[in-house]
């Protein structure tokens, strides 16, 4: 139990750090920032609550752990419960601090998005990154891996991550954190996350199996 309420909160701090960054801190930090508030918000979790349940915080990270062997199904999807109600619980808290749901730091694409990239280049990012982002995972918490440092690299993953993507999408890399902001704002965030919930599942299992079949592993 305390694995899932470590999750739960963890999820709901990347959530509340992350899109609280880009929703109160806005132009006053720009994207660097948000990139910076995203990151960090994992470092700082990673480090918290990685001793008590691995500081999974994503579902496509949970998903890939699950493809290399390293958790069964049932801790993976009591893993998925406990991410997507802290990033509910999350965007929840920031509605009440900014006092709206118009603007929770929601994913997106197309005209009035950002930089209004098409479906297909969001379709592509999310996989994409979000297979890198596992990969970095699954390598700096292997067994060969140095010892202590997995946290500051999984952040900084984050921190370049967003540096790229946010005019794409907003940068989900991560369904828990899409589903949060999306079901409170709904209309275009909620008709469009389908797609950020598929496309870094896509990219936590190509990861995945990336280790899996020892393609990456030492």
């Amino acid at each position: 139990m305390n694995k899932l309420i470590a999750e739960f909160i963890g999820t709901a701090v990347l959530v509340l750090i992350g899109c609280g960054a880009a929703v109160l801190g806005g132009d006053a930090i720009g994207q660097v920032g948000i990139a910076f508030a995203f990151g960090l918000a994992i470092v700082a979790m990673a480090y918290a609550i990685g001793p008590i349940s691995g500081c999974h915080i994503n579902p496509a990270v949970s998903l890939a752990l699950y493809i290399d062997g390293r958790m069964d199904l049932m801790s993976m999807i009591q893993h998925w419960v406990a991410q997507f109600a802290g990033a509910l619980v999350g965007a929840l808290i920031l509605w009440a601090i900014v006092g709206s749901n118009a603007s929770l730091g929601q994913n997106g694409w197309g005209p009035g998005y950002l930089g209004e990239y098409s479906m297909l280049a969001a379709l592509i990012f999310e996989v994409v990154f979000t297979a890198i982002f596992v990969v970095v995972i699954l390598g700096s918490t292997g067994e060969r891996a140095a010892p202590h440092f997995a946290g500051l690299a999984i952040g900084l993953t984050l921190v370049a991550i967003h540096l790229v993507g946010i005019q794409v999408t907003g940068v989900s890399v991560n369904p828990a954190r899409s589903f949060g902001p999306a079901i409170l704002v709904g209309g275009d965030a909620l008709a469009q996350l389908w797609l950020f919930i598929v496309a870094p599942l896509a990219g936590g299992l190509l990861g995945g199996l990336l280790y899996r079949f020892k393609i990456l592993k030492a």
